[in-house]
């Protein structure tokens, strides 16, 4: 069984103190590959350090998240740049428009976003998307920048039916399920009866939003087995199955892996 975890920033310093042997319970779990996506500036070094230690587990992905949007944007943006071409990179990411923590740079991060979704299509990689308090803007600029080059994942993705419809609608892009849909006021497994699991990858957004039954504690990749867990009771099919499927989501997303 393969279970991939298309979103997890294991470079955090949360998991410093244990790093080896948390890969090692993912892999134990049959989470054996892990995407990677970047924050910003200040967290490229310590993502790929990760990815070099365990190059067979983690995958790097790289782009300027919307929090870390303020003044300093083009700067940012102009060093991300430079790193492509020095590495293989799977996608970029996470990137998006956030107006839920603080709106003040909130037409920077339309541009931002317009920025990387504008690379994703001239060096054909899917794009990460973060769409907190968002989806209409963030699905505004997707539908006006979108040809048969742009693919990519709307990372936790927690909206409603109609919503998940858009994102079907794009045909080139898959719904990031996570520890939410495990939660037990949480809408997202009646959505999901109305989504085709083709439209599907699994994540943790480890060290965040971990899942039932351990929730309120570190998330890790391990744990996206409980979102397998959950997804295999929605669409009644065995977990095997869920893993199957889901994975060949995300090499249509990332390509082979």
């Amino acid at each position: 069984m393969q279970l991939t975890d298309t979103h997890t920033h294991l470079f955090a310093e949360e998991f410093d103190a244990d790093m080896a042997e948390m890969i090692q319970r993912a892999i134990d779990k049959g989470v054996t590959k892990c995407f990677l996506p970047n924050i910003d500036v200040s967290t490229i070094t310590a993502m790929l350090k990760t990815c070099d230690e365990f190059p067979e587990n983690c995958l790097p992905l790289l782009g300027l998240h919307p929090c870390s949007v303020d003044a300093s944007y083009e700067q940012q943006l102009a060093e991300i740049k430079t790193w492509f071409g020095k590495r293989k990179f799977y996608g970029i990411g996470e990137i998006g428009i956030d107006l839920f923590h603080d709106i003040t740079f909130a037409e920077q991060q339309k541009k931002v976003f317009r920025t990387q979704v504008e690379w994703a299509k001239e060096m054909n990689l899917p794009i990460i998307i973060h769409s907190r308090n968002s989806f209409n803007e963030v699905m505004e600029i997707v539908m006006e920048l979108h040809d048969e080059r742009l693919k990519g994942i709307f990372h936790c993705f927690t909206g409603t039916a109609e919503e998940a419809k858009k994102v079907i609608e794009l045909k080139t892009f898959k719904m990031g399920i996570g520890g939410v849909v495990t939660y037990k006021n949480s809408t997202l497994p009646q959505v999901l009866k109305e989504v085709p699991l083709s439209y599907i990858v699994l994540e943790t957004d480890s060290p965040y939003l971990t899942p039932v039954p351990y929730r309120g504690k570190r998330n890790e990749s391990s744990y996206v087995w409980y979102v397998a867990e959950k997804l295999s009771e929605i669409y009644r099919l065995s977990i095997e199955k869920i893993a199957e499927l889901t994975t060949q989501n995300a090499m249509e997303i990332f390509g082979q892996f």
